[in-house]
């Protein structure tokens, strides 16, 4: 008896002749993809201030920026530099230029700063706040249009009205700041130096007087040919502010209270002004006939070109 005739067996798909080559073809497009994966590097890019992740198959930091449509040109500031590598990791940073104008105590500078705030623009200027005033706060954003900004520092100045000198702190912008910070009126007739709207410097001695005496004697010509620069030399070191508490003496010419009232001069001689206080000296040796050594027994002679 003839048995059933068996049914072909079903072909197998991994048998088939075109397996080994979708196999090897998978094999290189998954190395391909893994290869360029390995290529792809992950930055931070921070523009600005402004933090982006970026992954790039960019080689050098100019052609990612490129990618990124980040231009640069001159001022601006990129690290790493321009012309470096990627590297898987990198965090580059770009800063824009920006036009900067700065006031400081009254003087102006203009520079181009990569800063983007206040304080980090004081910095590139190298100058520290330290107690001073600012026209915008250290933290003020400093746009790429660019930005104006005036600073006053906190300086050391004297004032000296009515015989006293005050030592003050300020950030006054004009000698009439300072004085209205100390209360100090202005008084009709009064004089003020250095002028009311000039800049009060670090040091500077604002003298306030009051209106100044008439000069009503002359002074005779073989009198003020006499070399008193010498004498206020030899008494006072030629400084105007001296002040001897053993007298007491004032001044460049040392005067006494009752001398200095002789000759007409109002309140205390070290007040005035350098002409003012010589003017008075040529006074006194006037009305004394000449006799200088009652007034000037250590330096008198100075007056004629001798040392004493």
């Amino acid at each position: 008896m003839r048995g059933k005739r068996r049914a072909p067996r079903p072909r197998i798909a991994w048998r088939s002749p075109w397996t080994p080559v979708v196999g090897a073809l998978s094999v290189l497009a998954v190395g391909g993809i893994l290869a360029v994966a390995a290529l792809a590097k992950d930055v931070v890019l921070i523009v600005d201030g402004r933090p982006l992740a970026v992954r790039s198959f960019a080689g050098t930091v100019q052609e990612l920026l490129g990618d990124q449509g980040v231009a640069v040109s001159t001022g601006d500031s990129v690290r790493p530099a321009a012309d470096e590598d990627v590297v898987d990791g990198d965090r580059i940073v770009v800063r824009h230029a920006r036009p900067f104008t700065l006031t400081v105590d009254g003087r102006t500078m203009h520079r181009l700063v990569t800063a983007t705030n206040v304080r980090e623009a004081l910095a590139e200027f190298d100058i520290r706040v330290a107690g001073g005033r600012m026209s915008a706060p250290p933290g003020r954003h400093v746009p790429l249009s660019g930005m104006t900004l005036t600073y006053y520092s906190r300086r050391q100045v004297y004032v000296e009205a009515d015989g006293v000198r005050l030592a003050t702190r300020t950030t006054g912008r004009t000698v009439r700041q300072v004085l209205r910070q100390r209360r100090i009126p202005i008084r009709p007739g009064y004089q003020v130096q250095p002028p009311l709207d000039s800049f009060p410097a670090q040091g500077t001695v604002i003298k306030v007087s009051p209106p100044l005496p008439p000069h009503t004697v002359p002074v005779m010509p073989d009198v003020a040919r006499l070399d008193w620069q010498a004498l206020a030399q030899c008494e006072s070191h030629g400084n105007p502010l001296a002040v001897n508490p053993a007298g007491p003496y004032y001044g460049m010419y040392q005067f006494s209270l009752p001398m200095w009232a002789t000759v007409g001069g109002i309140g205390l001689p070290h007040s005035w002004s350098v002409e003012e206080q010589t003017y008075r000296a040529q006074l006194l040796y006037q009305r004394v006939g000449g006799r200088w050594q009652g007034q000037w027994p250590q330096c008198g002679m100075r007056l004629f070109g001798r040392p004493s």
